[in-house]
């Protein structure tokens, strides 16, 4: 295509040839030399136009899409996630919290009246003792540098950390399954254990028992917020127990078991000859309210282990609402089948059986595995209640069926149900596991108990416990009103 002025000079040419003559030819070849000449330095313009333009470009055009934008917005999504993060950590341990009022509520409701001052105290001051302690010594042998994956050696002293640190989130929700762990203890010893042994016991189970077990299992939890980040030895062999079956349940239920041997049974639980009593609660629609509130929190309990908030936890919430429904049918089912009629207390344990059942599993299985781990547990929760009293072990609340031996269960289906398919080398780990916490727990607990009662005394006198342990150990009466001792 011919330029502008190539254009302009034809046109002239056009409107001058009929006055040419018969110089037309002559000037027609001129024109076309000087078209030619125009259109290659029109040629040679275009291109110093060109390269000016891309020498000037990076100082007139806007920069372009990635670079700085996009890592300023991913540094954007990434403090909104780290903080979305913070926060579900520190609601779901607010409502594993709320998960000690929920035992006291059953614990008070399984006993009788004249024990109820005695046990809100024991609820109320074991958690209190059990923060303080994880603060000063608990979590750093929990979470600190680790020493041959057997105990934490770091991390005692926190508060030079900045204000907004992420790691007082995990701090506080570590510290709220601690005090989970401790007050299991408190229901299988009521109504017979004094205040003074128990409290020390307490300081015992969160700075040392519930530490080192946490350690073996999840000790490489804390490198994510600054502390540790080694694995304990459990964990590197593969062991998984994703919200504590073992490390918070089964702790806790050994350390039951330990203490219900050496307290023995409430006066009047047994008759001489073995055959088992039974000793009414004062309040079973505060047990099951009580049911309801650890229901509750337990979504924050197993939800909130991820430690993030991401869509894994809608499963993990489906899985703790059908196992302790499949939990409660199961045990009531199955006491029905063998006392000829449904019993409450068995109904309400059956529950809690399939809360702690799931807890292990919850991240892992599938909603239909949910349900038969929650059949099995109410079934395990039945048979283990019956069976200990056979042996004549008195258990107030039935926390040893509940935790130590469905937290056994719970732990084990984390291999059996898998979604990723069965492993027995994976069974045999989670076997090991499960045995090494609980066994470890309740060896340490049975020298405490033993030692607290050779030196302060740990079993109240069978007139403390017919007076009841409120007017014994508090000379206080929570009923006013009305009379709760068995003395006129």
């Amino acid at each position: 295509m011919k330029s502008l002025p190539a254009c302009l000079l034809l046109a002239c040419f056009v409107l001058l040839a009929p006055a040419a003559g018969q110089d037309g030819a002559k000037i027609e070849a001129k024109l076309d030399t000087i078209i030619q000449k125009l259109d290659a330095n029109q040629g040679t313009l275009n291109e110093v136009a060109k390269a000016v333009t891309k020498d000037a470009a990076p100082a007139t055009e806007p920069a372009a899409p990635g670079g700085a934008v996009e890592a300023a917005v991913k540094a954007d999504i990434d403090a909104v996630q780290t903080n979305t993060n913070t926060l579900w950590m520190v609601v779901a341990a607010a409502l594993v919290f709320f998960m000690q009022p929920g035992f006291a509520m059953v614990e008070l409701g399984f006993s009788r009246a004249k024990n109820s001052i005695n046990i809100i105290m024991k609820n109320f001051l074991d958690f209190s003792i059990s923060v303080i302690v994880f603060m000063f010594l608990g979590f750093g042998l929990m979470f600190g540098t680790t020493a041959g994956g057997w105990i934490g050696t770091d991390g005692f002293w926190l508060s030079t950390r900045a204000g907004d640190d992420q790691l007082w989130a995990f701090w506080f929700f570590q510290a709220v399954f601690a005090g989970t762990a401790c007050t299991i203890v408190s229901g299988a010893m009521a109504e017979r254990t004094k205040f003074v042994g128990y409290l020390i016991y307490a300081g015992f189970l969160t700075g040392i028992v519930y530490p080192l077990g946490g350690h073996w299992a999840w000790g490489s939890f804390g490198g994510g917020f600054g502390v540790g980040g080694e694995k304990g030895w459990l964990e590197a062999m593969g062991f998984i127990d994703f919200a504590g079956s073992t490390v918070v349940h089964g702790c806790g239920g050994a350390c039951a078991l330990a203490g219900i041997i050496v307290v023995g049974a409430r006066h009047g639980r047994f008759a001489k000859d073995g055959t088992p009593r039974l000793i009414a609660g004062h309040n079973i629609p505060l047990a099951a309210l009580g049911v309801f509130i650890l229901w509750f929190g337990w979504f924050g309990f197993n939800a909130g282990s991820t430690l993030v908030a991401n869509g894994s936890i809608g499963r993990i919430a489906v899985n703790t609402t059908i196992a302790p429904a499949a939990g409660a049918l199961a045990a009531m089912i199955s006491m029905w089948f063998v006392q000829g009629r449904p019993d409450v207390g068995i109904t309400l344990n059956g529950a809690l059986g399939g809360l702690v059942g799931i807890t292990a599993c919850c991240a892992n299985i599938s909603p239909a595995s949910a349900f038969i781990v929650g059949l099995v547990a109410g079934i395990i929760t039945t048979v283990t209640t019956i069976a200990l009293e056979r042996v004549g072990l008195d258990d107030a609340v039935g926390a040893v069926p509940v935790h130590l031996v469905n937290g056994w269960w719970g732990t084990l289906s984390v291999a059996l149900f898998n979604m990723d398919g069965f492993d027995a080398k994976s069974l045999g780990v989670q076997a090991l596991g499960t045995f090494s916490i609980t066994f470890t727990s309740f060896v340490i607990c049975f020298a405490i108990f033993k030692t607290v009662d050779m030196l302060v005394g740990l079993r109240a006198s069978e007139n403390e416990q017919i007076d009841g342990l409120d007017f014994s150990e508090h000379s206080a009466n929570a009923y006013p009103d009305f009379q709760t001792t068995e003395q006129a």
